[in-house]
């Protein structure tokens, strides 16, 4: 296969592939993390958060597995080659949870609404670009770095899995895999969920998608000949990057992130098409276009911080059971409930 195109198209191909199949969970799944969370707290159902459990469970049994089969190499993966610094897990998973529930969406369901025409999501997408790329290299840069040091390089694998086999002797990826099986049968106990088979299906559709992403992009590191970063799906400096890439192709290279970006927006568009959901809308109020604007950039901001959004630490970095993804995605939760507690009620008590 790189006999016929260059490893970037083909880590780029791997990711588009992905990004469709997330861009469909989304549009046709209704896969959505804002949601789940307003259906938890004001919606009395939490049915879209076990679509959370069942793509975790089948993203940490599916990856693990490609450790066992030799066809994954765990300590290489993104979140396990860096040191944790709980710190920036609890703040920047605050930050971005508060900014999402301001901005109306996160960063993947904001791409996955551009899919459907909505013109006021392309304008989230690209603030939280901007603002990612301010905090990871630009001027916020010294100030990050300052305040949460940039991860370093760890000999040791900073995973619940190597936790449990170091306590238990036996093999990282058999504890890997046993905490995978633990977690989707926890969510599978609910009768609820059980009697809706569309929401396990999608759900297994997005943790496969997580799956392909480290094992495609494990083989082309495997393969070939460039220095290939061992990468799942993550929706913060990937959409700057897309951006860059946009503005700069001819003299830039395209990745992962740049095809995972552009595969959710097409799945998104062919999953609004099947539904017949695809409209043109914009914003006809300045307030909440002001809004969406600093919810855009505190996501962007928080992503980085915490190395990861919604997508990124609550489904590529609890893949590998990394210690900082179940503490990072608990704290969006909190953030986006403490956005959406001022938006419905503002900070005094409800009435």
């Amino acid at each position: 296969m790189l006999d016929h195109m260059s490893e970037p198209t083909l880590v780029a191909l791997i990711g588009l592939l992905g990004g469709v199949a997330l861009g469909l969970a989304a549009r046709i799944g209704r896969f959505c993390t804002l949601g789940a969370i307003e259906d938890l707290y004001y919606g009395e159902s939490a049915l879209r958060l076990q679509m959370w459990g069942i793509a975790i469970g089948v993203a940490v049994i599916g990856t693990f597995g490609l450790s066992a089969l030799g066809l994954l190499s765990l300590q290489q993966t993104l979140y396990l080659a860096i040191s944790w610094n709980p710190l920036a897990s609890v703040f920047g998973g605050l930050l971005f949870g508060y900014g999402m529930a301001l901005a109306g969406n996160c960063g993947y369901g904001a791409l996955a609404r551009v899919g459907g025409g909505d013109l006021r999501s392309l304008l989230i997408v690209l603030v939280m670009g901007i603002s990612a790329y301010v905090t990871l290299g630009g001027p916020l840069y010294p100030l990050r770095t300052w305040l949460f040091p940039s991860p370093q390089p760890t000999a040791d694998s900073p995973s619940y899995a190597h936790a449990l086999s170091g306590i238990t002797g036996m093999p990282t990826e058999t504890a890997g895999i046993i905490l995978g099986v633990g977690i989707l049968g926890a969510t599978l106990i609910s009768r609820e969920l059980r009697s809706a088979p569309s929401y396990i299906i999608w759900g297994v559709v997005v943790g496969l998608a997580i799956v392909s992403g480290w094992a495609g992009t494990n083989w082309v590191a495997e393969h070939g000949y460039d220095a290939t970063a061992i990468v799942s799906h993550t929706f913060s400096a990937p959409i700057g990057e897309t951006v860059i890439y946009a503005m700069t192709s001819s003299g830039n290279s395209i990745s992962f992130g740049t095809g995972s970006v552009v595969g959710v927006v097409i799945g998104a568009l062919l999953g609004s098409l099947i539904k017949g959901q695809f409209r043109w809308e914009a914003c006809d109020d300045p307030r909440e276009l002001r809004r969406q604007i600093i919810g855009a950039a505190l996501m962007g901001v928080g992503a980085v911080i915490a190395v990861g959004c919604s997508v990124g630490q609550g489904l590529s970095a609890f893949s590998v059971l990394a210690y900082g993804a179940p503490v990072t995605l608990v704290c969006i939760m909190i953030g986006a409930a403490i956005g959406l507690r001022q938006l419905i009620w503002g900070f005094g008590p409800p009435v």
